[in-house]
């Protein structure tokens, strides 16, 4: 069914992205400036030194190496403030500047693999031009306080950079979507739904689009492949994201090309991107490139490893939070009465059955009350998913419940279940029976792995995530595991539950 292009109101200026609805936005921003990478690299650099500088003059401060007199430190300094430069400069090859213009979801805990690897290149660099110059001899604990300060602080830094940048209208990238049909619709309606990602979805471009999913009945057709030029030229536009429009692919290899020096980036959705997880690796054939899926399999050494992650992180976590643990469970009862824990049967590893501990956020009677309250179920609207039961403002919900809900902390006392084996810190969403059921041929892969506290679904959107694209997610992450994105996932948790993101 096409769809006839919608008008675009001529565009006002914002004072912030954070005051504006979808519609307001991508009115307001077709005059803006292609200004993110200069404002994340002045920002991130900016981070990066003051952290840097934090890092030394801790290190000064705390760590007494005995010396007598101020030349010693004084040439430290000259010579830390010398390097600066190159700090910046070795940052810059590793790619650590330019990464949020390119990729729509990079955060700070992406980054710090390359931050422990400046720091530490760094640190002996540095060692090195005082052993070179012999202007002092740093001790070592004095170098270890500052490496180990650095990381922390270069990291922090770069995070607060970045919520800055997010705040300001010169951070969101105008992108149109080539190709408006299931695909295209999807990866809108995605970027629409992170508004962290910075991305103001213009409109969609494509010869024949299809009906619109709920939800876009008012993103716009811009025009058609053939007038994309003109199109990122009227609207300003900064990212151009390819999704199997029905054109032909030697014409959209043609539309690509016509487009590269426009100074866009450019995203491809690969055909078969169901299955390209974040572990494929990309290699060439005499200039033909190859995607490479890892094993669909997990080894015994990974489980070892994983295991030991989940039992350190957390008997730590209920050591350190056990006086918080103890206040939210008094503060439950004077609320509400009744027990503390509420205990449910989900579906775990190989399909067993366990019982999953969590505060107690509703009433009593909130199980015999479901039935009364199905009217209100999200799901039950048109283009809802019969297969999911979510009510907006539950009235079963006690007042310290919502609050619990809304940080996540109804969840700490899952630590107990994987503390006893039967779920992961990581992993699958932990399903009941009345979903599990859903769940069939190649999606039961998801049951390789333990459930897990956190996962791909929690970070990307948590219930506001569809069934089918949740059951895509756990299948991605069973079939291409691997610990360092297991600490990633941890990481990128932060943020959404201090945010207080609701699913």
């Amino acid at each position: 069914m096409a769809v006839a292009p919608a008008p675009v109101a001529a565009p006002t200026r914002p004072t912030s992205p954070a005051i504006l609805d979808g519609a307001a936005l991508r009115r307001s921003l077709t005059s803006v400036p292609k200004r993110r990478g200069w404002l994340v690299r002045r920002m991130l650099v900016l981070a990066d030194v003051v952290g840097l500088t934090a890092a030394f003059a801790l290190a000064e401060l705390v760590v007494d190496d005995g010396r007598s007199g101020s030349w010693s430190g004084s040439a430290e300094l000259l010579l830390f403030v010398t390097t600066l430069p190159l700090w910046i400069a070795f940052a810059d090859l590793q790619g650590l500047y330019k990464r949020d213009e390119e990729r729509t979801d990079h955060s700070t805990a992406d980054d710090l693999v390359g931050v422990v690897q400046l720091v530490t290149l760094g640190t002996w660099l540095f060692l090195g031009g005082m052993w070179v110059t012999r202007l002092a001899s740093p001790t070592i604990p004095k170098l270890f306080v500052f490496w180990a300060t650095a990381i922390v602080a270069v990291t922090t830094a770069r995070a607060a950079a970045r919520a800055f940048c997010r705040r300001r209208l010169a951070y969101v990238q105008n992108t149109v979507v080539v190709g408006a049909g299931t695909v295209g619709q999807v990866v809108a309606r995605k970027l629409l739904q992170h508004r962290e990602y910075g991305v103001n979805v213009v409109g969609l471009v494509d010869v024949r689009p299809r009906e619109r999913l709920p939800g876009l009945a008012r993103l716009p057709l811009l025009g058609r492949p053939g007038e994309l030029r003109e199109i990122v030229r009227r609207y300003g536009v900064e990212r151009v994201i390819f999704a199997f429009s029905d054109e032909p692919s030697e014409q959209t290899v043609a539309v690509v090309r016509s487009i590269k020096d426009l100074d866009v980036q450019i995203d491809i959705v690969p055909r078969l991107y169901e299955l390209v997880g974040p572990s494929a690796d990309i290699f060439t054939v005499e200039g033909i490139p190859l995607v490479g899926l890892p094993p669909l399999r997990l080894s015994r050494r990974a489980q070892v490893l994983k295991r030991a992650l989940d039992l350190v992180v957390a008997t730590l976590a209920l050591v350190l939070f056990a006086p918080v643990l103890a206040l939210f469970a008094l503060l439950i009862r004077l609320d509400s009465g009744g027990p503390v824990l509420f205990w449910q049967a989900r579906v775990g590893s190989g399909g067993r059955v366990f019982r999953m501990a969590k505060f107690r956020t509703m009433c009593e009677d909130a199980d015999a009350r479901k039935c009364e309250l199905a009217h209100l179920n999200r799901h039950a609207r048109p283009g809802g998913d019969a297969r999911m039961f979510k009510i907006d403002c539950d009235p079963r919900v006690t007042r310290m419940g919502a609050f619990l809900r809304r940080y996540s902390l109804d969840e700490l006392p899952q630590l107990i279940n994987v503390l006893k084996g039967e779920m992961s810190l990581v992993g699958p969403r932990p399903l009941i029976a009345e979903e599990a059921r859903h769940v069939y041929d190649w999606a039961l892969r998801r049951l390789d792995l333990k459930p897990g506290m956190t996962g791909l679904w929690q970070v990307l959107g948590r219930s506001a995530i569809p069934f089918e694209e949740m059951v895509r997610l756990d299948y991605l992450y069973a079939t291409s595991w691997s610990l360092w994105r297991d600490c990633l996932l941890m990481l990128r948790t932060i943020p959404v539950v201090v945010r207080g993101e609701q699913g």
